[in-house]
C-alpha cells in the first residue's frame, strides 16, 4: 500500500475530501505562474482545514529566502517542496534555513538524469521522482506528463522516495506495481480542468494507490 500525496489544493472540502479517503500528505503550490497556485494569504486560511496527522507541503520553485520566511511566517507547513533548479548545495541551505524537511524533485526522461537522485539523495529528505517538464514548459510540474517507468525498476535511493508525473486512478497501481513506489503524488490526474480538484477523483485515487 503506497501513502498518497494530493497536490495543488485550494479549497477546503478537496483538503477534506483527501484526508478522509487517507491520503498521507496534502500540497500547496506557492508558484504563481501555476493554475494551482495559492497566495500566501490563501494557504494560511486552508491551514485549519488540514487534519491532524496529514502532512502540509509548500511547493516552491526556486525560492529566495524572503520567500520563504514570509511564507512560513503565516503557514504552518511540514515539509518543503523544491520543485525548480535549486542546486544540492541550495537544498542544505533550505533546510537550515526553515528548520524543515526537504523533498526535491528531480525528473526523469532518460537514464543520464538518475545521478541526479543519487546527489540530492545526499542532502533532501525525500525525493519526489517526476517526469522531466517540455523544453520551454512554463511548469515544472504539474503537466500531466509521464516517464518511462522501467527506468526505476529495481533501484535504491538514500532516502524515501515519492512516484510522480501523469499518475491517475486508472494506471498508479500498475506505476506502483511496477516500480515498488512507496508512495506518489499527484496533482492534474485528480482534476476536471487545469486547477479544478474532483472529489470524485480524489477518492478514486486514493483507492487504486492503497
Amino acid at each position: 500500500m503506497a501513502q498518497v500525496k494530493i497536490c495543488g489544493l485550494r479549497r477546503p472540502e478537496h483538503i477534506a475530501a483527501a484526508a478522509e479517503a487517507g491520503a498521507r500528505y496534502v500540497g500547496f503550490v506557492f508558484f504563481p505562474k501555476s493554475p494551482r497556485a495559492v497566495s500566501v494569504t490563501e494557504a494560511a486560511d486552508l491551514m485549519p482545514h488540514v487534519p491532524v496527522g496529514v502532512a502540509r507541503v509548500g511547493l516552491f520553485v526556486d525560492p529566495d529566502d524572503a520567500m520563504l520566511n514570509a511564507t512560513l511566517a503565516q503557514v504552518p507547513l511540514d515539509i518543503i517542496q523544491l520543485h525548480g533548479t535549486e542546486t544540492p548545495d541550495r537544498v542544505a541551505a533550505v533546510k537550515a534555513l526553515t528548520g524543515l524537511p526537504v523533498m526535491k524533485s528531480v525528473g526523469l526522461s532518460d537514464p543520464s538524469d538518475l545521478p541526479a537522485l543519487t546527489d540530492y539523495g545526499l542532502v533532501a529528505d525525500m525525493l519526489l521522482v517526476d517526469a522531466k517538464p517540455p523544453k520551454g514548459a512554463d511548469l515544472p510540474g504539474g503537466n500531466g506528463l509521464s516517464f518511462d517507468w522501467r527506468l526505476l525498476v529495481g533501484r535504491k535511493w538514500l532516502r524515501p522516495w515519492m512516484l510522480a508525473g501523469g499518475l491517475t486512478a486508472q494506471n498508479v497501481a500498475e506505476a506502483i506495481r511496477l516500480t515498488g513506489a512507496p508512495a506518489v503524488d499527484v496533482s492534474s490526474g485528480v482534476e476536471i480542468e487545469p486547477g479544478v480538484k474532483d472529489e470524485g477523483l480524489i477518492r478514486a485515487f486514493v483507492a487504486a494507490a492503497q
